[in-house]
């Protein structure tokens, strides 16, 4: 595909260039060829985007896809109501063909959500065969995935690496593999340990959840190993001090936060407040459909808002009223969506900016819409769009969603096969309260 994209308000995410401005961008095969005005496509399709802001795709740093069909059941669960229906009940009737549409509905619903990337934390992998159904609905897609491998957090020996070599044999252009562990603070120290090197030795990112207490005596030791880097994320990270917070950024691990969530399940406070005043950001996430909406621009708006609430609070606090100044910036939510989401997965050089070599994953949201206009601000009107904002979608050159429109798929069986799916998983929560 050759295709020149002409006339949208154009946000790169690319340091030293301004906040948006109005270029054309190039896009030739399943990469960005240039950025720039007045470009020459050649023979390339030209598309008039007037009216549109063009952006680099979201990126959902933190998700659980194969919980799509639980959507609302779990709308009043707290975290450990959580932990007690979803994984230590509903999880045990997942058949691979469960985790197959799970994974197909929730990808599709993120693409037409505008987000192009996912990192999937799939720990519900009892067999080979229903990590393998995951990963086929992923390609189905078209969505871009970090297949993040995990298991049931009862298990206390390592991850099993045979499974993790066999998946890595599976990489494609739109799948990565990588590791979801226990980690530190839910595992032994020598599991976390043995974790943290089979994900080093094979240079994968390795995720981890860290919420609702202190760190446990294992995180010492895995610091002491040297095996927190920069392929290491830390989902939520509520319960970390200020000073580990500094020797994780200082190691170059990533964090996401998924604030909406966080918020609500208690999890504890995001721990975007704690990276803020040292000069790191977190990348994004939406958890669980089952519990809140899989819609990053919703969980990029609460974060914001979170933070903003909390600095004026300690503003009115030490000088008696809010601040006069944004201690956060609308372009900052945009970024956490964008390129912290990438660093996050491992792909950093890869998307979350539009620049020449990059993959073309892209988005352009309709800001003629009557919820964004006059769209005076690009930015702010990037961040406050809704789903049917988002015209269209591009994944590795190749539209998902044109017109508003998701592109080669029939949303209708999709939907039915997904109610078929979930319908037996769902009656087991009634045969539970009985």
């Amino acid at each position: 595909m050759k295709a020149l994209l002409r006339g949208a308000q154009v946000i790169t995410m690319t340091p030293g260039r301004p906040d948006w401005e109005r270029v054309d961008v190039l896009v030739e095969g399943t990469r960005i060829a240039d950025v720039g005005r007045d470009l020459d496509g050649g023979d390339a399709e030209v598309l008039d985007l007037s009216g549109r802001v063009v952006m680099p795709g979201l990126v959902n740093a933190h998700l659980h896809t194969w919980q799509t069909g639980l959507r609302t059941v779990g709308v009043d669960w707290t975290l450990s109501r959580y932990l007690t229906l979803a994984h230590g009940t509903l999880a045990g009737y997942y058949r691979p063909e469960d985790m197959r549409i799970a994974s197909l509905a929730g990808a599709l619903s993120q693409l037409n959500s505008g987000v192009t990337t996912v990192g999937d934390w799939c720990h519900n992998t009892p067999t080979p065969e229903h990590s393998d159904a995951a990963i086929e609905g992923f390609l189905r897609s078209g969505i871009r995935t970090v297949f993040l491998h995990g298991r049931r957090y009862s298990l206390p020996e390592p991850h099993p690496v045979t499974e993790i070599d066999r998946l890595l044999a599976r990489s494609h252009e739109l799948l990565t593999v990588g590791m979801a562990i226990p980690g530190p603070q839910l595992s032994p120290a020598d599991v976390a340990v043995a974790d943290f090197r089979a994900a080093a030795e094979r240079g994968i990112v390795v995720s981890m959840h860290q919420s609702g207490g202190d760190p446990q005596p294992a995180w010492d030791v895995v610091r002491e190993a040297r095996l927190f880097g920069p392929l290491t994320n830390i989902v939520h990270g509520a319960g970390l001090t200020d000073s580990w917070t500094r020797t994780l950024v200082d190691a170059g691990v990533s964090f996401t936060t998924t604030a909406e969530n966080e918020l609500g399940q208690g999890h504890g406070a995001p721990i975007t407040a704690r990276l803020l005043p040292i000069g790191a950001a977190p990348s994004l996430g939406t958890d669980t459909d089952a519990v809140v909406p899989g819609d990053l621009l919703v969980s990029a708006r609460v974060a914001l808002a979170q933070q903003r609430g909390l600095d004026h609070d300690h503003h009115r606090q030490a000088h008696g009223v809010f601040s006069h100044e944004p201690t956060v910036t609308a372009m900052q939510a945009l970024r956490w969506a964008t390129v912290e989401g990438a660093r996050a997965l491992g792909l950093a050089d890869d998307v979350g900016r539009l620049e020449p070599g990059m993959r073309a994953d892209l988005i352009a949201v309709d800001a003629r819409a009557l919820n964004l206009w006059p769209a005076h601000d690009p930015v702010a009107a990037a961040l406050h769009a809704g789903v049917g904002d988002i015209e269209s979608v591009m994944v590795a050159g190749r539209w998902r969603k044109r017109d508003h429109t998701l592109v080669d798929v029939e949303v209708e069986r999709v939907k039915e096969e997904l109610a078929d799916s979930a319908g037996h998983i769902v009656a087991a929560l009634g045969a539970t309260r009985s």
